[in-house]
């Protein structure tokens, strides 16, 4: 087992990870920019490093400052947690060039998933639905029209090294396809420093569901069962919940058996999350994959009672899985609360918390790194808490979130607990009908 655990993160997540090494009798190093200087994670690890002004790029994504704070503390590993360096290919490369163990999947797995063109590949050599379009990227304009016009409109453009919505755009006839196709590379380009596009069919009103999976050094992947996270803005999931009140048991074991099939086609190690997007008759299509650990982990930990980040540590350090495929036998819901204003186009609100009280009470659970008197930086993402309630049922799981949402108290930042109060008493959410186009009709103000 390691002896030094470096977190190549902040905020969350990072005090997320030292919790767990804590309680593996596992040392924990914190590296941290000028603006988290008082954050939660540089207070309870046992080392702390600066590396760098606010700027993500001279600091959390400053590969030689998190190499040199290794070399320093004597670190024998590196968790990345998500974001940042979390699925970047030649860090987890440069680790290992060093003799540090990065807790993740090695640089090739994460090439192999990463380009979203190679991973389609793999996964239709592995057998696993995908959604029909281009074999590859894009020559130009006449070549994307020509497939689109096969598989029929509307389709999406997609940035191959894509993520959060950027560089997609969906065309619903022919006369639009230029126009998007100029669109999304340049915003590919601009947001990734590569402009390569690739069409695929649209599916519209799908559910965005994915799969929890496991890997050990062995060749042994299993699932632990699914989340959905069709409740989204812009591409950016808000809420989350395990199981999916669209699935049924049928279903499950169809997509848990595919998910298995991508993460045996690569030999992968680690936690890691495969993404399906199901269409309104259940049909399901592999979208992509996620080789980290996912924002939106505690509802899986929540419904299967095991803790994600310590069973990623153990195989990283070389111990097989013992466990098997998990089956929800309770209900989880996850809100992002995060320091913006609903009521304002979810306009970002950084800015000193004045008072912070979290829920609390039987079933809820709160992962978060701010307090009263901590200041939320503009620099990074807005997230400031997690909200988790668990319940034997979805009914009683929307209730429990209810009652804490109303002892969710925030002063100083606005923050979304005004839209989760809103979501969770919509007619159509408690039934479970909805898609990821479903906030598009929203309103706040009912």
């Amino acid at each position: 087992m390691f002896k030094k655990i470096l977190i190549a993160n902040r905020g969350e997540i990072a005090l997320r990870i030292i919790r767990t090494c804590k309680e593996m009798g596992i040392k924990t190093v914190a590296v941290y920019s000028t603006a988290d200087k008082e954050s939660l994670h540089v207070r309870f690890a046992d080392e702390a490093v600066c590396i760098g002004p606010p700027s993500s790029a001279e600091s959390y994504l400053n590969v030689p400052k998190i190499m040199a704070a290794v070399e320093i503390t004597n670190a024998d590993a590196i968790h990345p947690g998500y974001g940042f360096l979390a699925e970047n290919a030649d860090f987890a490369e440069v680790c290992t060039e060093y003799g540090i163990k990065f807790i993740g999947p090695s640089a090739e797995m994460i090439r192999k998933m990463g380009d979203k063109i190679t991973a389609k590949d793999t996964m239709i050599k592995a057998g696993v639905p995908v959604v029909p379009g281009s074999e590859g990227l894009l020559k130009d304009v006449k070549s994307g029209t020509k497939i689109a016009k096969k598989i029929g409109y509307p389709v999406i453009l997609k940035a191959t090294a894509g993520g959060g919505g950027k560089g997609m755009r969906i065309v619903w006839e022919e006369s639009e396809f230029e126009n998007q196709w100029d669109l999304a590379r340049k915003e590919a380009k601009a947001s990734f420093g590569n402009d390569g596009i690739y069409v695929e069919k649209f599916i519209e009103e799908p559910r965005h569901i994915e799969f929890q999976i496991i890997g050990d050094q062995f060749g042994k992947v299993v699932h632990l069962s699914e989340r959905d996270c069709s409740i989204q803005r812009r591409h950016q999931k808000l809420v989350e919940e395990s199981p999916s009140p669209f699935m049924t048991p049928e279903l499950r074991e169809e997509m848990g058996n595919a998910a298995i099939k991508a993460g045996e086609s690569i030999n992968y190690e680690g936690v890691g999350t495969v993404e399906f997007l199901v269409d309104k008759y259940r049909k399901f299509y592999f979208m992509e994959m996620n080789t980290r650990i996912q924002v939106e982990h505690p509802v899986t930990e929540e419904v299967i009672d095991h803790d994600l980040i310590k069973e990623q540590i153990k195989v990283a350090a070389g111990i097989e899985l013992t466990g098997k495929n998990y089956i929800p036998t309770l209900h989880a819901i996850e809100c992002r609360i995060n320091a913006e204003d609903p009521f304002n186009g979810f306009r970002p609100s950084p800015g000193k918390i004045l008072s912070f009280h979290s829920a609390k009470g039987h079933g809820v659970r709160v992962d978060t790194h701010v307090y009263a008197g901590y200041n939320v930086p503009p620099y990074y993402d807005s997230m400031i808490a997690k909200l988790i309630c668990k319940a034997q049922t979805r009914e009683e799981c929307i209730k429990k979130m209810q009652r804490a949402l109303d002892e969710f108290i925030v002063e100083g930042v606005k923050t979304t607990v005004p839209f989760h109060q809103r979501l969770m008493k919509d007619a159509k959410f408690k039934e479970g009908d909805f898609h990821t186009g479903f906030l598009n009709d929203f309103d706040l103000t009912e």
